[in-house]
């Protein structure tokens, strides 16, 4: 009985949760949304890896709520032809890896009325939600 006690206390617990692991797959996310935005648009970035019950921020604080309203928000004609690239500067995971947040520095360029692009710069922040399929989807942006 004292051994399988001595042997049982000197286990250790090798499946305990890495936050590492979690910070990469966060990491990996954000890299596959930004390429999704780059290679198949905005709109279609936006709703592949938005949550049912997403919600974004944009101008004079309105918020779009649920993955549906954001593809439409985006599907706007004048969004087609934008570009918006970004790369985190920060991630960190809950320690039983099921909530995340982000942010970092983004680039948004658009044409005007004439033609000519025109850029813009500054700071976004994601908070990123694991679903049941062990996929992170964003909640808010």
């Amino acid at each position: 009985m004292f051994f399988v006690i001595a042997i049982v206390s000197c286990h250790t617990k090798t499946d305990a949760p890495n936050i590492d692991t979690f910070k990469e797959e966060v990491s990996k996310a954000e890299k596959d949304f930004n390429d999704m935005a780059a290679n198949k648009g905005i709109a279609e970035a936006f709703y592949a890896f938005a949550d049912s019950n997403a919600i974004i921020k944009r101008e004079n604080d309105t918020l779009i709520k649920n993955r549906e309203s954001i593809h439409h928000y985006y599907s706007n004609p004048g969004y087609k032809n934008a570009q918006l690239s970004w790369k985190p500067d920060f991630i960190d995971v809950s320690n039983d890896g099921t909530l995340a947040y982000t942010y970092g520095k983004y680039l948004w360029v658009s044409k005007d009325t004439t033609g000519k692009a025109v850029s813009a710069t500054g700071i976004f922040h994601t908070v990123w939600k694991k679903n049941s399929k062990g996929e992170w989807k964003f909640v808010w942006d």
